[in-house]
């Protein structure tokens, strides 16, 4: 058997339903490695007692026969955005720094009914909004790839857990690209559900329905596997997906036929340059989905300029939801505090004026793409940045501007509610540099399908970052 940490997920659960190992071991090797790694900036708390004691009754279950699904027993982590009961849940902010939930929310107790263990919070910028990780206090997430280089945001010490071989997948959230800008940086599979796939339950803090929690792994079958852990409505929620005709997994294996593919790379939420190796990457993949059989056309971009504004204000004033504890806003960073002033500016009937003109254009963008199955674009407008390149703590209007003009195109997916995948399919100067498929909402199955299709034609999960070898 290969090295526990390089195994996949899927072929962990495997090696634990064999005999081959118990889930302490593989536990107690995922906090060691968290330990070796600790300097990357993956995780802002462990729990290695709570791990172990999750591990041991998960091998008690299955000598009993008793295992609640196939990963039952199976490492993973959550991120410090969960809630989760009796954990320090910092939502990557110091003036969270001492806070432990008393419930956990839907995605952590999905988690847990599955038999998965967790074994800390991977870290998130404040409040999950800027799109790379650096949070006060803590070390920056790195991309193992090069470390001196940023994982991404807001998911990003989930990514680097993953990438780092950590752990082999883990749960990450996407409100604006969250998950599928680390999963380029780090070189993984990262997966957006759509609206509706997953409960937001108890707190439900996004109504302007951009965030979704979605999966991050080395392969698209553990993406699909970890998503089939997490899916599905809980009672109350405001909307939900409709429901798939099978599991996530075996989606990957379906044919799914002869495909019409849109394409484009205008920038939509800035004018800026694309680096050369991210095009690179979005024609190697318009090729190798020709070659699939698949018909590759392109299009004009879906959205108009006009649909930014809206969608700034929408996140100006979900930043302003963010509730901070009495006597402790000075601990908010600059950029935090300015969304959230730009937000606090927004009058109640300005809002919904924004909110309902995002709706109109994500209508407008999902009729524009009806004749098509799946869209392409690159995932981000440049290969993985200098840790500190976006952040901008002396102008946070700048921070801001340069975040947008490094995912141009990320959160267009957001908006529409559809779901899209970051494929790691190329890699430039010893960096990888993902490609991004995007499905009609509620189409999870057939992205699955094509996103598995691509890895078989050219796989990845080899791939082994350098700073890792040895």
């Amino acid at each position: 058997m290969a090295a526990l940490h390089d195994l996949t997920m899927l072929e962990q659960a495997a090696a634990l339903a064999a005999g081959e190992v118990s889930s302490r071991e593989l536990v107690e090797h995922a906090l060691a490695r968290a330990e070796r790694y600790a300097g990357w900036g993956s995780f802002v708390t462990l729990t290695p007692e709570a791990a172990m004691a999750a591990a041991d009754a998960a091998d008690e279950a299955r000598g009993r026969g008793d295992e609640r699904g196939p990963l039952h027993g199976v490492p993973t982590a959550v991120k410090d955005l969960n809630l989760t009961a009796g954990v320090r849940t910092t939502f990557g902010s110091a003036a969270y720094d001492d806070f432990v939930p008393e419930v956990s929310d839907e995605v952590v107790l999905r988690l847990e009914r599955a038999g998965l263990v967790s074994i800390g919070k991977t870290s998130t910028p404040e409040f999950g909004s800027p799109c790379y990780t650096e949070p006060e206090g803590q070390p920056p997430a790195v991309t193992p790839w090069d470390p001196t280089r940023m994982a991404g945001g807001s998911s990003g010490g989930a990514a680097t857990a993953v990438a780092a071989r950590v752990v082999a997948a883990a749960q990450g959230s996407d409100g604006g690209g969250s998950i599928r800008i680390p999963a380029s940086c780090c070189g993984l599979v990262g997966l957006k559900p759509s609206r509706g796939r997953v409960s937001g339950a108890p707190a439900y803090g996004d109504p302007v329905g951009l965030a979704i929690a979605g999966t991050l792994a080395r392969t698209v079958r553990d993406a699909a596997a970890l998503l089939d852990v997490l899916a599905g409505p809980a009672v109350g929620d405001p909307f939900w997906a409709a429901p798939p005709a099978g599991t996530f997994m075996d989606a990957c294996d379906r044919p799914s036929g002869r495909l019409r593919v849109a394409r484009f790379t205008a920038p939509l939420i800035a004018e800026t340059a694309v680096h050369p190796a991210c095009l690179a990457a979005y024609e190697e993949a318009s090729r190798l989905l020709e070659e699939l059989g698949h018909e590759v056309v392109d299009v004009p971009a879906p959205l108009p300029a006009e649909a930014v504004v809206d969608f700034e204000t929408c996140w100006a004033v979900l930043t302003a939801l963010s509730p901070v504890p009495p006597g402790r806003e000075d601990r908010i960073r600059p950029l935090t505090r300015w969304l959230a002033d730009r937000g606090h500016a927004v009058s109640g009937p300005d809002f919904g004026l924004a909110l309902g003109a995002l709706r109109r254009h994500a209508a407008t963008a999902l009729t524009a793409l009806t004749p098509y199955d799946l869209v392409l674009t690159p995932t981000l407008a440049d290969l993985p940045l200098p840790v500190g390149a976006l952040r901008d703590d002396a102008d946070p209007e700048a921070d801001f501007e340069a975040q947008k003009r490094f995912t141009p195109w990320t959160s267009a997916w957001n908006v529409t509610g559809m779901p899209a995948v970051s494929l790691p399919l190329h890699q430039a100067d010893g960096l990888p540099v993902g490609v991004m498929l995007a499905a009609r909402p509620a189409q999870e199955e057939l992205l699955l399908a094509v996103a598995a299709q691509v890895e078989e034609a050219r796989p990845w999960a080899d791939r082994v970052p350098p700073a890792l070898l040895g």
